[in-house]
Formats: structure tokens, sequence, C-alpha cells
């Protein structure tokens, strides 16, 4: 079966590689409601093969993609020819611009036209916000429309139609290292997957875990991740600030080993066990005897989650720092959504509620998936399962360094229809 675009015959193909795991899934689109029936899903562990968005063993890392993409093929009974593929790391770099163009149009005979916009005006005013200097090893991910501008007439969705003299729009730039989109599609292409598109991975939450009252009364979403956090901003209706910070949920297991001296594995299973985000919330009373300790070495739970929240108070910390940046704090009604396997963590949500002084809830993938969800239903699971819902409002994109000009009219049109 040959694949097009991600899709072909109602069939997509997501792949997240994260810091601990690579997940695929593959799923149908349900043209009649617009929903996704999830067909397989596949995991495999990286084995210290990627870290911080980075490939740190590129051998390993396409032996362990190539075990992740079988398992949900035989789950799915499909063969994955074409994919979309996540990407995040401390070298994403984001940013908002902005360009405009004169509408007065010279006819032959010497008059002044005054025609309608049209979708080719909007293509050019997008072409001149991406007219920014960029290092020689950086290139433009995504272009996503923030608003539009005739004249004086401002916070305009689609200005297509209306007439004026001018036309302006606000737009948010996602950038990437170049040598990193292209390791990752190599890496796929090794296994024949070709890539056609690369997604930000904090969008791709996004869309499988935010309601569109969410999206337009101002949200912020906080995907914590191994070994990154990547934080995306929301307000009426469009992306205003995105971010990613170098530190995540193996921080903790970090901490835990260094504390205890025991092994990285050992730590995790600690962490998921006892650890609690709200050290208030822990009990001092239940303790654990330290693996492998001389002297059997005993523990409180109280005591391991005082480590831990100190942790979380640094990474929610930066997160809110780069949250104000977007400058719109005030204006976030729904406060923060958490999400990503790091967001799984015990009484994260309290914690998150005493230090950013906002609405919290945790996100899980509730957006217009369909089938047996049973087994992909945790936060850990937003982004793959968002990649899945990525080409219903995203265009084609013949080039995956060059980002989708119509973002932002589709996902207005996918909550128009979704909602």
């Amino acid at each position: 079966m040959k694949m097009k675009n991600g899709f072909d015959n109602d069939i997509i193909v997501g792949i997240d590689i994260g810091s601990e795991n690579i997940f695929c899934s593959i799923g149908s689109i349900e043209n009649e409601n617009n929903n996704v029936k999830l067909l397989g899903l596949g995991i495999a562990p990286v084995l210290d093969s990627f870290k911080k968005g980075a490939i740190t063993n590129r051998n390993n890392l396409i032996e362990q993609l190539e075990i992740a993409v079988t398992a949900a093929e035989t789950m799915a009974d499909k063969k994955v020819d074409s994919a979309y593929m996540t990407i995040t790391g401390d070298h994403i770099r984001c940013m908002n611009t902005q360009g405009a163009i004169a509408l007065n149009r010279n006819k032959a005979n010497g008059t002044i036209s005054n025609d309608p916009i049209s979708q080719r005006d909007i293509n050019k005013v997008l072409e001149l916000t991406q007219g920014i200097a960029l290092p020689p090893d950086r290139d433009i991910l995504h272009t996503i429309p923030q608003e539009f501008i005739v004249d004086t007439l401002e916070k305009i969705d689609n200005p297509i139609g209306l007439s004026g003299r001018r036309l302006e729009g606000h737009v948010h730039l996602v950038t990437a290292s170049t040598s990193g989109m292209e390791n990752l599609i190599e890496s796929a292409e090794e296994l024949g997957i070709n890539i056609n598109g690369l997604v930000f991975k904090p969008l791709a939450s996004a869309i499988a875990t935010l309601t569109k009252d969410e999206m337009k009364l101002g949200v912020s979403l906080i995907d914590i991740g191994s070994t990154t956090t990547s934080i995306a901003v929301f307000s009426e209706g469009a992306v205003r600030h995105s971010a990613v910070i170098p530190v995540g949920s193996s921080s903790i297991t970090n901490d835990i080993a260094v504390m205890l001296r025991i092994s990285i594995e050992e730590a995790e299973k600690i962490k998921i066990k006892y650890a609690s985000a709200k050290a208030s919330l822990s009990s001092q009373k239940l303790e654990f005897e330290v693996p492998n300790s001389e002297d059997n070495q005993m523990i409180s739970e109280n005591e391991l989650s005082q480590y831990v929240e100190a942790r979380m108070e640094e990474i929610f910390q930066l997160a809110l720092n780069e949250i104000k940046r977007a400058g719109i704090d005030n204006d976030l009604t729904y406060g923060v959504v958490l999400t990503g396997g790091g967001s799984q963590l015990r009484n994260i949500v309290a914690l998150a509620n005493d230090l950013l002084d906002m609405p919290i809830r945790l996100g899980r993938p509730i957006n217009h998936l369909l089938g047996n969800k049973d087994f992909a239903d945790e936060p850990v699971h937003s982004t793959i399962l968002g990649l899945l819902l990525w080409p219903l409002f995203s265009n084609e994109q013949k080039n995956i360094q060059y980002s989708t000009l119509t973002f932002f009219e589709n996902i207005k049109r996918m909550f128009k229809n979704f909602f």
C-alpha cells in the first residue's frame, strides 16, 4: 500500500520519538464525522539513542523505530510507507513576526483595481513574514497565522473577500535545526518510510487534548517529556507563544538515583511507585527499603517526595517564565493543561495549582478519536494520537521545512466542523 502525504485511502500514520520511548500510531479517517479510528499502536524503548530532541545513536534508533513500526503494523494489519513525525528539542526557536502588502493593483489601462482580497494576497503576506535572517543551519518549520489586519480592521481570521488598501498578517514562526530535521527524516527513510510532515510536538498534543473554548479564551499547554518540556500558549484560537525547556521528568529519576545511590532503572521504578509531586500529600509513615543498600536503608515516601517536589518546582517555574513571555498570562481563562508522560506523576495537578495560581487540569487525548483506546488514553499518548488528527486540518506539505500556509484557516474550519 503506497501512502501519500501520510495518508491514503483514509489511513494516517504518526511517529513520535521521545527520549524514553518511540511511538507509532496508525489510524483511519472517518470522513462523515471528522473522527479518527485508532487501528494500531506500537511502542519501543529508545535505549539511549535519542536525547533532548537529538539523535545520539543512529543505528540503535533505527532498530528501535523498526520495532515500534512493526508492532503498529501487526496490530493494524497495515503496511507503513509514509508518516507524520513530531519534532522537539532545545534547538527549536519560536518568534512572532508580521508582514504587510499594499492592495491597490495597477491595471493594464493605468487605472487602480480594488479587487477583493484573495488567497494569493494572503500567501504574499505570509511569505513576507518569513523574511527574517536565520543562521545557516536553521529553517522555518511552521508559519502559523495569528490574525490579519485590513486597513484599520483588526483581529480578522480570514480576510478573503474583503476590500481595502493594506493587508497585514501576524504569525507565529517555529524554526528548527536543519540538520536535526534531516537526521530524523533520514532515519525513517532507512526503513522505507517517507516523512511528509514534521510537526512541532506541543501542536500535536494540543490537537488531541485542548477544546475549542480553551484555545479561544486562553490556555497554556505544558507537555512534560523525559528530557524536555514543551510549551504552547493559545489565545483567540491561535498560538501566541511556544518554547522548549531542556529539562523533563528524567531529571527527577536522576535525582532519586543520585540521592539513593541506585541505578536509573531502580530509580524510575521507585518514582512511579512512591513519588508524589507534592510532598505534603505523601505519607511520612509509609517507608520502603532502598534497593541493594548495605544496611537495609529505609526511606519514607515523604522524604523522597521532597526531592521530587523541588525538581518539579523548577520545571514549573521555567514553564511559567515562558508563559509570561506571551504577554497574555492575565487572559488565560482556562489556565494550564498538563500532558505528556511526565504529567502522570502523582499529585502533579495539586502542586501546579499551588505554584501557578491558575486553573489546572490533566490533558488526555479526548478529541475525535474512535476505536479501542483503553490502551492509549493517558497523557503520555497525547502527542502520538494528536498526530493522527493532524491531516484533518493541515494541508499537504510539499516541502517539510516549509510551513502549512493555511494552518490557521484549517484549524478554524476543523473547529467549526467538529464542534
